[in-house]
C-alpha cells in the first residue's frame, strides 16, 4: 500500500510540475499549431504531385522538424542565471549552480518535446591548441590589452595566473593533457556527475575532504562548448537555451564566445541580481546588449526573495535599469520580468514548506503588489504552489521569449518553408489544370523549347550574378564607409587628447568614450541591413517577373495561372561584436601605467593612435569580414534555394509539355488520391495563409 502511495504521490507530482511548466507558453503553443498545419500541408503535397514535388516536399519537411528556435542567457557573477536555467527546463539540480559561481563553458540545452523512445544525449567541444595557446601564451584578451598598452607589470601577473591555470589542468588532467585539445566527446547518456565532469570549474581535490571528487570540473579547464540534449515536460517544440559565462571571466578568454551565442540566437536574456540590479558598473553586459533590437532582449531581475520589502523596492529597481540602460545608450523599452529562481525551484520540487523564512515573508509581500495577469487570470483562484511558480517570474519569462519566437523567428521560419512550398502547390495547380483541358486549352507557345530552355539558364544565372554584383557594390560601400568612421573617430580622440595634454599636462590621466564609435558603426550596420533587404527583395521580384513571362511563353500559361512565390529577405545578424571590450573601455592599472610611462605630447599622441587604431580594427573587421560577408552568403543561397525550386518547376512543365495529354490524363488519374481536388485546395489554402 505504502508502495502504491507513493507511486500515486510520484504521479501526481510530475503533473503538477507539468502544469506549472506549461504556464506562459501559450504564444509557443499557437506557433506549434502552426507548424502542425503546415507540416499537414506539406504531407498532403507529397500525395499530390509527382516524384520530384515529394522529394521537395520532404526536403521541407526536415527543415521544418530541424527548426530549433534558440535563447541565450547572460548576466552578472552570482546572479542566479544557471538556478534559472535549470528552473525554465523544469530540472532544479540539472547544471551545477552551487560548486563555483563562474560557469566555465557555453552550455546549450536543446530542449525536446516528450517523445516516446527519446534518448538525452550530450556532446563536449575541448578548445583547439591555438585558442589555448593564446590563452596561456598570452593571458587571452586582458594580455593582449596589457601588452599592446605596455603595462609589463600587469602582463606578467597574468601570465602568472595563466600558468597556475595551465598547471591546475595537468594535475587533473595528466602531463599529456595538451593532446586532449581540439577534440570532442559525445554521449548516450546524461547525468550531473557528467555535466560536472565538463561544465563547471570544481573544487581543487583534497585528500582530507571526501565531498570533493577528482573527476568534478576535470574537464572543465580547457572545455569551450557543451550540447546537452534532453525532454522537457509541456514544451510544444524544440527549443535551445544556451547558459553562457558572461563577460567578467579573468581572461575575457570566453567574451568573443558568448558575443557569439547571442547573434547566432536573436533571442537574449539578461540576468540581474536584485541587489545589484544595473549600474554603471555593468558597462561591459550594457554594450554586449546594447546593439541587439530592444524586442529581442528581455532582463529577468532575479533574487527579489532577498529583498526586505519588494512591493516598495520593485518599482525603484525597475526605473533605475530603465535610467541606466538610457544613460548608457542600452536597449529602449527592454521588458523586464522580477522573480526568483529561488522559489520556482521550491514550487518544482513540492517543498514550499521548507522555504526559508525570509524568503517567504518576501514572496508573501511581493504578490501584494505583482501583476500576474499575463500569466494567471485570477490571482486569487490557485493554490499556493502555482501562486508561488506564478511569483517566481518564470511563467512570465516564458510568456515573453514564448511571444518573440512564435512573432519573430518562428514566423519567418513558417514563411519562409510555406512560401517555397506553395511554389510547388502551385506546379501541382497548373499540372491538375493542363491535365482537365489539355494541352490544347493554353494559349500559343512563342518560344519553342530550345529557346525555353536556353531563357531558362539565362534567368537563372543572370539574377544570381546580379545579386553578386549587387552586393559587391554594398559591401565596398559599407567597408569605405567604416574606414571613414574609424578614421574620424581616431582623428577627433587624438585631437581631444592633444588638447587636453596642451590644458593639463601630462599629469592628470585623460579618457575617452569610445561610445561614439559603436553608435556610428551601429549606424553602419542599420545601412547595410537596409541595403541587403531591398537588394534581395528587387533580385527575387525582378527573377519572378521574368519567370511568369517565360512561363506564359514557353507553356501558354495565361497571366494569373501560375504565381510564383517570394522568399522573405533573409534577417541580418545584430552587430554584436561591437560590444567587444577594448582599451578605452577599461581604467585597469596597467591603462594608468600606459600614461605615466610616456614622456612629450607627441609620444602621446603617435603611441595613442596606434594603439586605438589596432584596438578598434577588430571592430572593423568583424563587421565586415564575418558580419557582412556572413549576410552577402546568407542572401545568395537563398537566392539559390528559390532559382533551383524554379528551375524544378520548369522541368516540371517542360515533362508535361512533352507528354501526350491523354497519357498525361490518365497518369494523373491513376496517381491522384480520392478527394486530390479538396486536398489541393486545403493546401493551397494553409500555404498561402503562412507564406504572406
Amino acid at each position: 500500500m505504502n508502495v502504491l502511495n507513493a507511486s500515486a504521490s510520484q504521479e501526481f507530482q510530475e503533473a503538477k510540475q507539468s502544469d506549472l511548466l506549461r504556464m506562459g507558453l501559450e504564444p509557443l503553443q499557437a506557433y506549434a499549431k502552426s507548424e502542425t498545419d503546415l507540416r499537414t500541408a506539406l504531407k498532403a503535397l507529397q500525395t499530390l504531385g509527382d516524384e520530384s514535388t515529394a522529394k521537395r516536399a520532404d526536403r521541407l519537411l526536415r527543415q521544418l522538424e530541424a527548426f530549433e528556435p534558440s535563447v541565450t542567457m547572460i548576466g552578472q557573477i552570482k546572479s542566479g542565471k544557471t538556478s534559472l536555467v535549470n528552473a525554465m527546463v523544469g530540472q532544479s539540480d540539472l547544471l551545477p549552480a552551487d560548486v563555483n559561481p563562474w560557469t566555465s563553458v557555453v552550455t546549450s540545452l536543446h530542449l525536446h518535446p516528450e517523445t516516446p523512445g527519446f534518448e538525452s544525449s550530450a556532446s563536449f567541444q575541448f578548445f583547439d591548441e591555438d585558442e589555448w595557446d593564446r590563452l596561456i601564451s598570452g593571458g587571452g584578451r586582458i594580455g593582449e590589452l596589457a601588452s599592446r598598452a605596455g603595462a609589463d607589470d600587469e602582463l606578467e601577473k597574468i601570465k602568472a595566473q595563466a600558468a597556475e591555470m595551465r598547471e591546475k589542468s595537468r594535475v587533473r588532467l595528466g602531463q599529456k593533457f595538451e593532446m586532449l585539445l581540439g577534440q570532442q566527446r559525445d554521449y548516450g547518456y546524461l547525468d550531473k556527475d557528467l555535466i560536472e565532469r565538463y561544465v563547471c570549474l570544481g573544487e581543487e581535490p583534497d585528500a582530507e575532504d571526501p565531498d570533493i571528487s577528482e573527476e568534478q570540473g576535470r574537464f572543465a579547464d580547457i572545455t569551450k562548448s557543451a550540447d546537452l540534449s534532453l525532454q522537457r515536460m509541456s514544451l510544444p517544440v524544440r527549443l535551445c537555451l544556451r547558459d553562457t559565462p558572461g563577460v567578467n571571466d579573468t581572461f575575457m578568454m570566453r567574451e568573443q564566445i558568448t558575443i557569439r551565442s547571442i547573434r547566432d540566437s536573436r533571442i537574449c536574456v539578461v540576468v540581474l541580481s536584485a541587489h545589484q540590479a544595473l549600474s554603471s558598473t555593468d558597462l561591459a553586459l550594457i554594450r554586449l546588449i546594447s546593439h541587439v533590437k530592444s524586442r529581442d532582449v528581455v532582463i529577468f531581475v532575479n533574487r527579489v526573495d532577498e529583498l526586505s520589502d519588494p512591493a516598495s523596492q520593485i518599482p525603484q529597481i525597475a526605473q533605475s535599469i530603465q535610467e541606466t540602460l538610457a544613460r548608457h545608450k542600452g536597449p529602449e523599452d527592454a521588458h523586464v520580468v522580477f522573480g526568483s529562481a529561488l522559489w520556482a525551484s521550491y514550487a518544482l520540487d513540492g517543498r514550499l514548506d521548507a522555504l526559508p523564512q525570509s524568503s517567504a515573508d518576501a514572496m508573501l509581500n511581493w504578490s501584494t503588489a505583482a501583476d500576474l495577469s499575463d500569466v494567471l487570470e485570477d490571482s486569487a483562484g490557485h493554490d499556493p504552489v502555482t501562486l508561488a511558480w506564478a511569483l517566481s517570474g518564470v511563467p512570465s519569462l516564458q510568456n515573453a521569449l514564448s511571444m518573440r519566437i512564435a512573432e519573430g523567428v518562428g514566423a519567418a521560419t513558417l514563411q519562409r518553408i510555406a512560401s517555397s512550398g506553395l511554389n510547388l502547390a502551385n506546379t501541382v495547380l497548373a499540372a491538375d489544370k493542363i491535365s482537365a483541358a489539355g494541352t490544347e486549352g493554353l494559349a500559343p507557345e512563342k518560344l519553342n523549347r530550345d529557346d525555353a530552355i536556353a531563357r531558362m539558364a539565362e534567368i537563372t544565372q543572370s539574377h544570381r550574378a546580379r545579386l553578386d554584383e549587387a552586393f559587391a557594390d554594398i559591401l565596398e560601400e559599407f567597408s569605405e564607409r567604416m574606414n571613414r568612421v574609424q578614421a574620424s573617430f581616431l582623428d577627433r580622440a587624438t585631437a581631444s587628447l592633444i588638447v587636453h595634454l596642451e590644458q593639463y599636462g601630462d599629469h592628470e590621466p585623460w579618457t575617452y568614450d569610445p561610445a561614439g564609435l559603436r553608435m556610428l558603426l551601429g549606424s553602419s550596420h542599420k545601412v547595410l541591413a537596409r541595403k541587403s533587404k531591398a537588394a534581395f527583395e528587387a533580385a527575387t521580384q525582378e527573377a519572378a517577373s521574368e519567370l511568369t513571362t517565360l512561363y506564359h511563353q514557353a507553356f501558354g500559361f495565361a497571366p494569373g495561372l501560375i504565381d510564383v512565390s517570394l522568399p522573405r529577405a533573409p534577417q541580418v545578424p545584430p552587430p554584436v561584436s561591437l560590444g567587444r571590450t577594448i582599451a578605452l573601455d577599461l581604467n585597469g592599472s596597467w591603462w594608468k601605467r600606459w600614461w605615466l610611462h610616456r614622456r612629450g605630447y607627441k609620444a602621446y599622441a603617435a603611441n595613442f593612435y596606434e594603439l586605438i587604431k589596432t584596438e578598434t580594427n577588430p571592430f572593423v573587421d568583424e563587421l565586415r569580414d564575418d558580419l557582412a560577408q556572413e549576410v552577402r552568403q546568407t542572401a545568395c543561397d537563398a537566392m539559390d534555394v528559390f532559382l533551383a525550386e524554379q528551375a524544378s518547376v520548369f522541368e516540371a512543365f517542360d515533362r508535361m509539355a512533352q507528354s501526350d495529354p491523354k497519357e498525361l490524363q490518365a497518369q494523373a488519374a491513376k496517381n491522384a488520391p480520392p478527394d486530390h481536388k479538396k486536398l489541393l485546395a486545403d493546401t493551397l489554402k494553409t500555404l498561402n495563409e503562412y507564406a504572406s
